[in-house]
């Protein structure tokens, strides 16, 4: 939900939120996931194909320890109408190798389970040891894949969280391959994601209005009814229906970046069946989408002041000598990419334009195993080859250089944000007054961030929002805040944690996006101990 989001880090936590294109241009006030990035210790997010992964029906395969994992579902406490769904048994079957996979049936729209249903595409990474249960995951976006995540299930949790528990993933309605909203073809995103995110005359800025208004016309166009039903909230109860078919009275779940404001979402839906739950990488429920943007501003620019001071420091920095001469060469580099393409190799895309260097530099900030990369393909640019950015951008998109995109993640991230949070009819993001607040947050990224995007010519409205996140009566939920992550700001945590009325913090001082897995003893221990024993750690807790 927040806008430009995330990637992983040490262990190989999956990227999670991203920008999504704005009206000025490529990127959205709610940039948050850089969704299902490639791991980010360099290794592959799937080292073998998830063909098949949606598929149901045949035996459960046996777990670790040798036990059937067959699940008895929960239908006590169903909502009414809704017994069907709730009392589903789920037919997990092997799907490759160590995982298995099941559907589960859902109402597209809540309020008339009768009217029709889809299925969600679900993963299961047995426990290596004695399943104690199944702690489900969500890697964020709002459009990556929770299937492709829990084959991470290794990177996801540490290993003795790895034992106990399985490990369950799904694809949220309208992602990947779960009844994908699907607007454009991939050559139409790389028209769109390419664009020019910062007109510079009425001529361009005309154009990004009609690109934006023509994407919002598609998704109409091919997505059908559902485009009104894939929110936050009907995601939400889509897991307590998955909680329930998995047998278990109380959810216990992981959530990263996006994945913070839907567990936010089930909690205040449904707290009385809250069991274990993390929020790392969290989301302010409560900010409108100017309070976002202008706090993704100032994260992005916190961000890239650390990675420019990192590269400052080793010497041989193609930004500059200093830190304020090389902050300032990033927004020329743009615009001298936006005068004069650098040409690409080995891609479909031949040019390296503004929208996608923005996108590749953006990536990099996400975790500091990419600050290196990021410095090369500086260097790279330097000689007039715009190859290592491209490459770069690519992951941001989830996209191959064959022109091929993983999943449907850069449309969808729209799809759920527009329905969330849709354009506020009473403020207008293109005034000078706006603008400039936007950039004073941000001299380098504030230009691209203010806007509404495709969201002000939205087809579709929410059936049901949320007023009140404090989900009093829940069990107590770990909230996990970064000092310098760039997508989902410190501050955020701290507010949400105050808002929950159970939540507890804890705080990693350090760069990138998230913290569990991938920062400090300090931070896994406090969540191993709480997933693993009940442990909750005291609020406040800095690593």
């Amino acid at each position: 939900m927040a806008g430009l989001h995330t990637p992983g880090g040490s262990r190989g936590r999956v990227a999670t939120d991203r920008p999504a294109p704005g009206r000025r241009g490529p990127v959205v006030r709610l940039v948050a996931a850089v969704s299902a990035l490639a791991l980010l210790s360099g290794c592959s997010l799937l080292d073998g194909s998830t063909d098949g992964a949606a598929s149901s029906g045949g035996p459960a395969t046996p777990s670790a320890d040798g036990a059937d994992r067959t699940s008895t579902p929960l239908v006590e406490g169903a909502p009414d109408g809704l017994e069907p769904f709730y009392g589903q048994q789920l037919e997990w079957a092997e799907c490759q190798t160590a995982f298995e996979c099941a559907s589960l049936e859902v109402p597209v729209d809540y309020a008339d389970p009768a009217g029709g249903s889809i299925e969600l595409a679900l993963l299961r990474a047995p426990a290596t040891g004695q399943a104690r249960g199944a702690l489900v995951v969500n890697p964020g976006g709002p459009g990556a894949s929770g299937v492709d995540y829990a084959t991470a299930a290794g990177a996801v949790v540490s290993p003795p969280v790895r034992e106990v528990y399985d490990i369950v993933g799904f694809d949220p309605r309208g992602v990947a391959r779960s009844a994908p909203v699907t607007c454009y073809s991939d050559e139409q995103m790389d028209q769109l994601l390419g664009a020019d995110p910062s007109p510079d005359d009425p001529a361009e800025e005309e154009a990004a209005r009609e690109g934006q208004e023509d994407f919002a016309q598609a998704c109409a166009a091919n997505a059908g009814d559902l485009l009104g039903h894939v929110s936050t909230v009907e995601a939400a109860k889509d897991m307590d229906v998955l909680r329930a078919a998995l047998g278990q009275e109380q959810l216990d779940y992981l959530g990263a970046s996006y994945g913070t404001f839907l567990g936010t979402t089930y909690a205040t839906l449904f707290p009385e069946r809250v069991g274990r739950f993390v929020l790392d990488g969290a989301i302010d429920p409560d900010l409108t989408g100017l309070e976002m943007g202008l706090g993704q501003a100032a994260g992005f620019e916190r961000a890239t002041r650390a990675y420019v001071e990192d590269c400052v420091a080793s010497g041989d920095c193609p930004l500059g000598d200093d830190v304020e001469t090389a902050m300032a060469a990033i927004p020329v580099f743009l615009d001298e990419v936006d005068a004069d393409p650098l040409p690409v190799s080995g891609d479909t895309v031949t040019e390296l334009t503004e929208g996608w260097a923005m996108y590749g530099i953006i990536v990099a900030m996400y975790a500091q195993d990419f600050w290196p990369i990021l410095t090369q393909a500086f260097q790279r640019a330097e000689q007039g080859d715009g190859t290592l950015l491209m490459f770069l951008a690519n992951t941001y998109a989830s996209r191959g250089s064959d022109g091929e995109y993983t999943g449907n993640g850069m449309q969808a991230i729209y799809a759920v944000n527009c329905l969330d949070r849709p354009a506020d009819a009473e403020v207008d993001l293109d005034t000078d007054a706006v603008q400039e607040r936007f950039e004073q947050a941000s001299p380098t990224w504030g230009r691209y961030l203010a806007g509404d995007g495709a969201c002000e010519y939205w087809p579709a409205e929410a059936t049901e929002t949320v007023e009140d996140y404090s989900a009093q009566g829940a069990a107590p939920i770990l909230v996990i805040g970064t000092t310098r992550d760039p997508a989902t700001p410190h501050e955020w945590a701290v507010q949400l944690a105050e808002t929950l009325d159970s939540g507890v913090l804890i705080s990693f001082d350090g760069d990138g996006h998230t913290a569990y897995g991938r920062s400090n003893d300090c931070v896994d221990d406090a969540v191993d101990a709480y997933l693993l024993e009940g442990a909750v750690p005291e609020g406040g807790l800095t690593c």
